[in-house]
């Protein structure tokens, strides 16, 4: 537990940081797939900030994206450009094509992107997660047929909160070397313990990945 929702921004990014020299050590590069949020502009401000931060080896992806155009607000590649543009190297940064006519043909894009750099299958070095009070995670959320793709890294979603979603899907989130869960604030009590005790119930107790790390403020975990 983490006393508040900066101290728990700090810590996953000292845990980030740590797995990146862990994986440029290993095997030259890291790769990172971040998702979007209140909580995670704080980390990544935290993560921008570090020294020890190898982002010259870094590739960034993306867990999700709202369909919507460029620069939007709601876009989540917004808030990591405006946080990050200073520190990821030049191509590093792998934003989803969501605004391309063809959807089906971005999301195959997509997926070859992240084969070119993190291999066939893709494997991720950390996939940082947050949670919805929905039990939520990525934009794989409750009833959506996305939910249920064992056989696809990216699939497109179906309406949630007034706009489409491309997302990454369980079996990627699975295959991750580490899978960083960074929850804040007393609206997740329920569903953290739900995750902690691996509810399926929920899209998030679905989720298997013996290497996950689970990050809560106090308020999160009702204490």
């Amino acid at each position: 537990m983490l006393p508040t929702p900066t101290a728990l921004a700090e810590r996953a990014a000292e845990v980030i940081a740590e797995h990146a020299r862990e994986a440029v050590a290993a095997r030259g590069e890291f790769y990172l797939a971040l998702s979007g949020g209140s909580t995670p502009r704080l980390m990544l401000a935290a993560l921008a900030e570090r020294d020890d931060m190898p982002w010259r080896a870094t590739d960034v992806f993306q867990v999700d994206e709202r369909v919507a155009p460029d620069g939007h607000a709601e876009r989540n590649a917004s808030m990591l450009q405006e946080v990050l543009l200073d520190r990821v190297k030049p191509g590093g940064f792998y934003p989803m094509p969501v605004t391309e006519p063809d959807v089906d043909d971005a999301v195959d894009r997509y997926v070859a992107t992240m084969e070119s750099v993190c291999g066939v299958p893709p494997v991720f070095d950390v996939i940082h997660l947050g949670l919805g009070a929905d039990g939520h995670m990525a934009s794989l959320v409750p009833g959506d047929p996305a939910l249920d793709v064992a056989d696809r890294d990216v699939v497109m979603t179906g309406e949630y909160q007034g706009r489409r979603r491309m997302t990454l899907t369980r079996p990627v989130l699975e295959r991750a070397r580490a899978l960083l869960w960074v929850i804040a604030g007393e609206s997740k009590q329920s569903v953290l313990q739900q995750l902690l005790l691996g509810d399926d119930s929920i899209p998030a107790g679905r989720v298997s990945n013996e290497h996950a790390i689970v990050l809560a403020d106090d308020a999160a975990f009702g204490s």
